[in-house]
């Protein structure tokens, strides 16, 4: 009797448990989906989306000029282009891998594509409102990550007089290189904060009429900009001059 009771109680048991098992897989079942589902939604939060720029705007008048420091406020950006890493040796190698033709002369058009691998980019004009250039609000703008990329820049600076003695004085985040009127000047590798005049060239001429500045900014990952000025032969911000979209002062 008493093998027969322990058996009933544990058969009992047994059957007790099950409507609990079955409650608990349901409630397993019904999170399942809502957890992939929360999932779906923060991949989709990640993807970049187009959020107007808060910092930057489209050009309005023929000509800008130097803000009260110096700063260059006018820039052709193209849209950018993937490059992951941010070594000396590994930026150097990047910036000068051939992704479109002309890269390193031509003067880019507000709405002028080049094709970079399968993809069609655009060269866009921007104003910045700050001292600096925001990336991270101008890729998002378009849609565009600003992580593991790079940034092509130009700027025409226009002299009304030839002007010895001055340097180009760079930040940025992260790395760069840039160049002036086809001389490469200044390089700052890794990934760094953007500082003022982190980097400054040797002692350059301007020549008088336009000067091309051409930059290639690398970002690995989160916030990205950069700032450019020229400080005169006492290192003061140079001004006097204006910045334009094209080299025929326009």
């Amino acid at each position: 009797m008493n093998a027969l009771r322990k058996h009933r109680t544990l058969a009992l048991a047994a059957v007790a448990f099950l409507p609990v098992l079955a409650i608990a897989e349901s409630a397993a079942a019904d999170q399942a989906p809502a957890s992939q589902a929360q999932g779906n939604r923060t991949l989709m939060s990640s993807a970049p989306t187009s959020i107007p720029a808060p910092t930057l705007r489209k050009p309005a008048t023929p000509q800008a000029s130097p803000d009260a420091e110096g700063f260059i406020p006018r820039w052709l950006l193209l849209e950018p282009i993937p490059a992951p890493l941010l070594t000396q040796n590994a930026v150097q190698e990047e910036v000068h891998k051939d992704y479109f033709p002309d890269q390193f002369t031509v003067i880019p058009r507000d709405g002028d594509q080049v094709t970079v691998g399968n993809k069609e980019l655009t060269w866009h004009a921007v104003d910045t409102k700050l001292y600096n250039v925001n990336l991270f609000h101008f890729a998002r703008e378009h849609g565009m990550s600003a992580e593991n990329v790079l940034f092509w820049a130009v700027a025409i600076v226009n002299c009304p007089k030839e002007t010895p003695n001055v340097r180009l004085a760079i930040g940025s985040n992260s790395a760069s290189v840039w160049w002036v009127n086809g001389e490469e000047l200044i390089g700052i590798y890794g990934d760094r904060q953007t500082i003022v005049d982190d980097g400054v060239s040797k002692r350059i001429t301007l020549k008088r009429g336009p000067n091309v500045i051409r930059a290639a900014v690398i970002n690995g990952g989160g916030a990205t900009d950069f700032c450019a000025r020229f400080l005169d032969e006492g290192g003061k911000p140079l001004k006097g001059y204006t910045v334009t979209l094209s080299a025929g002062g326009r």
